[in-house]
């Protein structure tokens, strides 16, 4: 197992922003986060449903309660690439996230090999959790590739305060293997960014007032569930030709 944080437990707001809006806000963010070590980085995901995508119709439905399972990677990658299988909740706005790590070529041999249900990825707890998951909505399969470049800002001095902008956030579902990435359909405008403030406490009252004053205001936004949306418009807007 890696030094990667494994379980994570926070309130995650999400807004979209316009690039003036995004320039307008930096300022007042530099003072209270920085940007943190990685810069701008690829985040490479597959997420598994059911062949009917009942996780994704149950995200597009805004409940109190859901969960979602995908596969992770950074950057390229490659067989020995670090990769992550995580299992994401959310209930009652606050979210949370556990995953296990491994290199890709084994956690996707593992979430994409028959009787997968049968057997854990390794002997901890978190794993055992993923393969409850597994067993409980059965037939998991890769459904949707989402990709997206992501600026991910931390707190100067609340280490548990993360700002991260995403752009260029696509999706596809053809060849579903990280390692041979593909272009997909963008699912934000030109000049658009989905930022995402993670806090384990309270929003500082600066930025707040700054997110006010800006007209930048939370908005209900899965990516996941944007990208199992606009997948069904294509599929439905193709039958009416």
């Amino acid at each position: 197992m890696s030094v990667y944080k494994e379980v994570f437990k926070r309130t995650e707001i999400k807004y979209l922003l316009s690039e003036e809006q995004l320039n307008g806000l930096m300022p007042c963010l530099e003072t209270i986060a920085r940007v943190d070590e990685y810069g701008l980085t690829r985040i490479n995901n597959i997420y598994f449903d059911t062949p009917d995508y009942r996780l994704a119709k149950i995200s597009m439905d805004k409940p109190l309660y859901k969960e979602k399972l995908r596969l992770r990677t950074y950057g390229p990658t490659g067989d020995d690439s670090d990769s992550f299988i995580e299992i994401k909740k959310k209930f009652a706005g606050i979210v949370y996230k556990r995953r296990i790590s491994g290199r890709y070529s084994d956690t996707y041999s593992y979430l994409t090999q028959p009787g997968v249900s049968e057997k854990c990825f390794d002997p901890t707890q978190i794993s055992k959790e993923i393969c409850e998951f597994i067993k409980l909505y059965g037939g998991l399969k890769p459904a949707m590739c989402i990709c997206y470049d992501r600026i991910a800002m931390a707190g100067l001095w609340d280490e548990g305060f993360r700002v991260t902008f995403d752009s260029n956030i696509a999706w596809y579902t053809g060849y579903m293997d990280l390692r041979h990435p593909m272009s997909g359909q963008k699912l934000l405008k030109d000049g658009q960014y989905l930022m995402e403030i993670k806090v384990n406490n309270a929003m500082p009252m600066g930025l707040a007032r700054k997110l006010s004053e800006l007209a930048i205001f939370p908005v209900s936004f899965s990516k996941y569930g944007s990208g199992y949306a606009d997948m069904k418009k294509r599929s439905e807007s193709l039958c009416l030709i």
